[in-house]
């Protein structure tokens, strides 16, 4: 999977999805501008030691963006949008896209992609959810829809054993 986040402007978010990203083996794509400088402390705090592991790219804007990645299938998560993400159908190799936490995605860049809007249902008494939280969400849909493909799907215990 891969995860774009259109010009982030906190670093412990950037950070968290990075560490996300590590755990999906998703590939996080960063268009700029950026709030933060990626060697900032509070980047590399919030992605712990696992940015190192991280595939990341970055993009002066959406139209390099788009250049780079002409066949891309780009879901773009937005309170605007008229579907919820689980009525996607999430491909292994789609691109999710996120906005800035103050605005989200622009309208400009929304418009064309109106197929591929999805939304994170919720009540009216909040704008958005926390970032990292919703690519949280809707990254482990998609990765469920695809049957958490090379994933480890059990786990053990440290000092005891399941009964």
């Amino acid at each position: 999977m891969n995860i774009v986040l259109h010009q982030p402007e906190i670093p412990a978010n950037t950070g968290n999805i990075g560490r996300t990203c590590v755990a999906t083996n998703s590939t996080l794509h960063l268009i700029e501008p950026l709030g933060f400088r990626l060697t900032g402390k509070e980047l590399k705090r919030a992605g712990m030691d696992y940015w190192e592991h991280l595939d990341v790219r970055r993009y002066m804007n959406f139209e390099e963006f788009l250049e780079k990645n002409p066949n891309a299938k780009i879901w773009m998560a937005t309170t605007k949008a008229k579907k919820t993400y689980t009525e996607a159908q999430f491909g292994p190799d789609d691109y999710i896209m996120f906005g800035k936490e103050s605005a989200g995605i622009p309208e400009e860049i929304l418009v064309d992609y109106e197929e591929t809007c999805v939304r994170i249902p919720m009540l009216d008494k909040v704008r958005s959810l926390n970032l990292s939280n919703s690519v949280s969400i809707v990254l482990y849909e998609a990765l469920r829809q695809n049957q958490f493909a090379n994933m480890q799907l059990e786990g053990e215990l440290h000092h005891l054993s399941w009964k």
